[in-house]
């Protein structure tokens, strides 16, 4: 039985690596679907602490991986399909492999909706298909850009965007927003931000070099087809936690996010459980913000799991 299995590698999960690890509780670290996180696809990170040129993301997670290694963390390959929480021992299922730990950390991080069209999973992950305004919108200085969405995401994503890019087109499927009023109203009055309303993305188009050159769209009452010239395609769709596995035992907001208890960001209804990141947070979903989470869950856990002894 281990002392401690932490769920997921991206920032969250590595950081509460390295953390436990440095406490001497040797942990089991599980690899996913996506080793090293949502980060493994952004081509250049500038906002995380530490690399004033920027870094790029599967550098960073690699190197967070190392780090853990170095202390101790131990990985392997599986992927979580049911947990069973009901005793001291947890018991974490993967395939035909049954996992024991006495402490839990998830960091299973949250997926983005995407489109499903052509040319998206082409140029995902920097040629000019992001999930991310906040990641990548610098990288998009003076450029005309598209978001697609009509939620309170799709309109703070458009108006970070207008701090850099010379247009923003909003591309919505409805003939009004989905956000609150307020943050509607100041993103329709932004004179860098045009609606573009009832219609839907049927294609990503590139250019020669792989790279976004512009979209095509459908109005969906007419029919009538054309395309937008842009350098970059923002989807703000929203998110979806990776969480099904834990819900018979733990808490889940209406989007399917973790609830923390009362007074802590990563402690969940059962001892010695603790949930870290995306999995837990739909407000910041940055990597600085997750790597803070997974770096309380780990002294959390170390310090229930001395309790317990």
């Amino acid at each position: 039985m281990e002392n401690v299995i932490i769920i997921g590698t991206g920032c969250a999960g590595l950081t509460a690596a390295v953390y436990a690890a440095r406490a001497n509780l040797s942990p089991l670290v599980l690899e996913g679907a996506q080793p090293g996180g949502q980060l493994t696809t952004t081509s250049e990170v500038e906002n995380y602490p530490g690399f004033p040129e920027g870094v790029d993301g599967f550098e960073l997670m690699d190197r967070m991986r190392k780090q853990a290694e170095r202390f101790g963390a131990r990985f392997e390959f599986a992927t979580i399909e049911k947990v069973d929480f009901s005793g001291s021992v947890r018991k974490l299922y993967a395939g035909d492999k049954i996992y024991e730990a006495r402490g839990i950390i998830i960091a299973t991080g949250a997926s983005p909706r995407l489109l499903g069209v052509p040319g998206e999973s082409e140029m995902f992950g920097g040629k000019g298909v992001t999930t991310c305004a906040t990641c990548d919108g610098a990288f998009y200085r003076d450029m005309d850009v598209v978001v697609v969405g009509g939620g309170d995401s799709a309109c703070e994503e458009a108006l970070f965007l207008t701090r850099f890019c010379s247009k923003v087109t909003l591309i919505h499927r409805r003939d009004t927003l989905r956000a609150s009023q307020i943050m509607a109203d100041r993103t329709l009055a932004h004179e860098k931000v045009h609606p573009v309303w009832d219609s839907v993305v049927e294609e990503i188009l590139a250019d020669e070099s792989g790279q976004v050159r512009g979209v095509r769209i459908a109005n969906r009452d007419s029919g009538e087809r054309s395309e937008i010239s842009c350098k970059g395609v923002f989807i703000a769709i929203g998110h979806i936690p990776n969480t099904a596995p834990f819900r018979e035992f733990l808490e889940v907001d209406d989007l399917g996010y973790f609830v923390p208890e009362a007074g802590s960001a990563i402690r969940t209804r059962v001892p010695g459980v603790y949930a870290a990141g995306d999995c837990s947070d739909h407000v910041y979903r940055q990597a600085v913000t997750a790597a803070g989470l997974g770096c309380q869950a780990a002294i959390e856990c170390e310090r229930w799991l001395a309790e317990q002894e």
